[in-house]
C-alpha cells in the first residue's frame, strides 16, 4: 500500500469518525515526536486548522529540542497550542505517593507511567471543557509490543495511526512533506524517545523498528509461526523476544480506543475498526 493510499484512508477515517459522532474539533498532545506530528498534520487536513488544538506537556525529562519541534509544528500547521509543564504536578504526585510507594529513589516504570497518566488527565480536561475529542498518537508497532501506558498515552477517542507500523509512519510523514516541510525535519530525523527518564530511547525497550516491523508484519499480517519467520532469515533471538513480549502485553488490546483500519489485520476486533 503506497503512502498516498494510506494518507487518503486516514483522512477518510478521520472525517467519517467525527461526522458519525457529531463532533468537529480535536485536541492532541504534541511531544515533538513524529507520531504526534503526523496525527496533528492529518487532523488539520481532515478537519481544518481552526478545529485542532495542540497541547505540549513537557516534564523535567523533556529535551528543549522536542519542545521547539512541537512549537514549530504547531506554527507550521497554524493551530492553537498551549504549553502546560507537568514537573510540578508530577512532583506533587510523588510527594503524596511516597508513604505508599516507599522512598526508593530509582526511577522505574512507576514514575514513567505516572507522567503519561498526568498528560492523559490534562488532555481529557481540555476535551471535556472544549467539547472536543482526544486523538491518540500510538502506532501499531508500539501497540503490538505493549509500548504504551494504559490510562495514559493509550487514551483517546480514536487511534489515528494505530494500524500503521512505525516505518509506515515515516513514509506517510515524508509524503505529507512532499511539497513543503509541514512536519519539522528534526522530528523525522531524530531517534524516537518517550523522554520519560534521562536519555531514554525507544530502542531501550524495543528492537530497532527496521528489524521489529518486518517481524511484526510476518506475525500479524501473514500469520506466520516463529519458526517460519526465522526460516526467512530473521534473527531467532529477536523473533523470540518479539513473540514473548507481544504475548505478555496482549491484555492491553482489550482496553484500546477504536482504530482507523488501514490493512487487513488491525489489532482490535471488528467492532472497533473505523473505515
Amino acid at each position: 500500500m503506497t503512502a498516498e493510499h494510506i494518507h487518503e484512508k486516514l483522512l477518510a477515517g478521520l472525517r467519517n469518525f467525527f461526522s458519525n459522532n457529531g463532533k468537529t474539533t480535536a485536541v492532541i498532545g504534541l511531544s515533538g515526536g513524529i507520531d504526534s506530528a503526523l496525527v496533528a498534520a492529518l487532523a488539520v487536513e481532515a478537519l481544518g486548522n481552526d478545529k485542532v488544538t495542540g497541547i505540549m506537556m513537557p516534564s523535567q525529562y523533556s529535551t528543549l529540542h522536542s519542545v521547539a519541534d512541537a512549537v514549530q509544528l504547531a506554527e507550521n500547521l497554524e493551530i492553537k497550542h498551549h504549553l502546560i509543564a507537568i514537573e510540578s504536578i508530577y512532583n506533587t504526585f510523588i510527594k503524596e505517593l511516597t508513604p505508599a510507594l516507599g522512598s526508593k529513589k530509582k526511577i522505574d516504570i512507576t514514575e514513567e507511567n505516572l507522567q503519561a497518566r498526568i498528560r492523559a488527565t490534562l488532555l481529557m480536561a481540555v476535551s471535556n471543557k472544549q467539547d472536543c475529542l482526544v486523538l491518540n498518537t500510538s502506532n501499531k508497532s508500539e501497540l503490538a509490543m505493549g509500548y504504551g501506558t494504559l490510562y495514559g498515552d493509550l487514551i483517546g477517542a480514536l487511534m489515528v495511526i494505530g494500524d500503521l507500523y512505525k516505518t509506515q509512519v515515516y513514509e506517510v510523514a515524508h509524503y505529507i512533506n512532499r511539497h513543503q516541510p509541514v512536519i519539522p525535519l528534526n522530528t523525522i530525523q531524530k531517534e524516537p524517545s518517550a523522554e520519560l527518564h534521562p536519555g531514554q530511547k525507544d530502542s531501550d525497550s524495543l528492537p530497532p523498528y527496521a528489524l521489529l516491523d518486518p517481524v511484526l508484519h510476518a506475525l500479524i499480517e501473514e500469520c506466520l509461526s516463529p519458526d517460519e519467520i526465522v526460516a526467512r532469515g530473521f534473527d531467532a533471538t529477536i523473533v523470540a523476544r518479539v513473540v514473548k513480549q507481544k504475548k505478555q502485553v496482549a491484555f492491553k488490546g482489550f482496553q484500546l480506543p477504536q482504530i482507523i483500519k488501514i490493512g487487513d489485520c488491525p489489532l482490535l476486533s471488528r467492532e472497533k475498526w473505523v473505515e
